[in-house]
């Protein structure tokens, strides 16, 4: 039996940046906007077996995302986390949360403490989306 791994698919995702070691994605969720994941290109299961200069650049990566969503999405706390436990990929997770999101204060993949969105302010976060996207690749030229 064959395993894939979804994160090995350099094409899946609204891919903001794509370099040789990491690539940064959008990710697809509604309830969430601005969401990223920045995700090494090399099938990696833990960030010890990456190389110092490898964990350098990947880490970097990470907080020039964050540093961008903070800029554009302006959202109460950020939510920087690796997992991985289902995807043995290395990964990052990067949220940005509210005080009026579906989960607050509880982690995006807890129940949900209302059904009840704040839905005047998804709009305006869906609307910062294209100015987040320029950010990530304004953070990466420089």
């Amino acid at each position: 039996m064959s395993v894939t791994c979804e994160l090995c698919d350099a094409n899946a995702g609204d891919v903001i940046v794509s370099t040789e070691q990491l690539r940064v994605i959008l990710v697809d969720d509604a309830n969430y906007p601005g969401f990223c994941r920045v995700i090494w290109n090399a099938h990696v299961k833990e960030m010890t077996d990456l190389s110092d200069s490898d964990k350098n650049t990947f880490m970097q990566a990470v907080w020039k995302v964050e540093a961008a969503i903070r800029a554009v999405m302006q959202p109460h706390k950020m939510n920087v986390a690796s997992l991985g436990n289902m995807v043995p990929h290395l990964h990052w997770h990067l949220i940005p949360r509210y005080t009026d999101d579906a989960h607050f204060p509880n982690p995006i993949w807890a129940a949900a403490r209302s059904d009840k969105q704040d839905q005047f302010g998804l709009d305006i976060r869906r609307a910062r989306i294209p100015q987040l996207q320029q950010t990530i690749i304004s953070n990466f030229s420089s």
